[in-house]
């Protein structure tokens, strides 16, 4: 694939993972969760807004029964984490009993991803296990358990395919870089 810039407020990006090999590693992560899942109807919790195209293209492969709701929280500001979980839109399905597997676009310090969890699991879900589209391990300063991984990357800034840059670049179809 012949790399392609964009240019997003004031930095260019470069294509990094083409929509096909996006769509690639989603099927093998629907295959897995077809298997893990059978006879259980799992309930898919989505973190708006960057998880929504991962989200809409897992769960057009899951063929077990299942469920979604949607769940709003931040930690980021321009380019950085903030550190900080701000839950903006919380979670209104009880979850008891239930099994419960978050959906993230991206897990880098966990700061969001471990905020999540704490308050999942006072709810007392049968289970709880993570897919993520991206993850970058260097980053990570929680040990948390990801049973789901669509994809590990470095420490780059990735835009596209639901990821964003000051609002802008999540509509793109592949995922790309930075680069300046």
């Amino acid at each position: 694939m012949e790399p392609r810039i964009v240019t997003l407020h004031d930095s260019q990006f470069s294509t990094y993972l083409s929509e096909e090999e996006i769509i690639a590693r989603i099927q093998i992560l629907a295959d897995q969760i077809n298997q893990d899942y059978e006879g259980k109807n799992p309930l898919f919790l989505a973190v708006l807004n960057g998880s929504f195209m991962f989200a809409a293209d897992l769960l057009k492969r899951v063929t077990v029964p299942c469920e979604i709701a949607f769940v709003r929280l931040s930690s980021y500001q321009n380019m950085q984490s903030t550190g900080k979980v701000k839950e903006v839109l919380g979670l209104v399905d009880d979850i008891k009993s239930r099994h419960v597997i978050i959906l993230e676009d991206i897990v880098d310090t966990g700061h969001t991803l471990k905020g999540l969890e704490q308050q999942l699991l006072e709810k007392e879900p049968a289970s709880l296990e993570v897919a993520a589209l991206l993850v970058k391990p260097e980053c990570l300063q929680h040990p948390l358990e990801l049973k789901y991984i669509a994809k590990n990357i470095p420490n780059d800034f990735v835009v596209g395919y639901g990821l964003d840059y000051n609002g802008i670049g999540r509509n793109l179809r592949d995922i790309y870089k930075i680069v300046s």
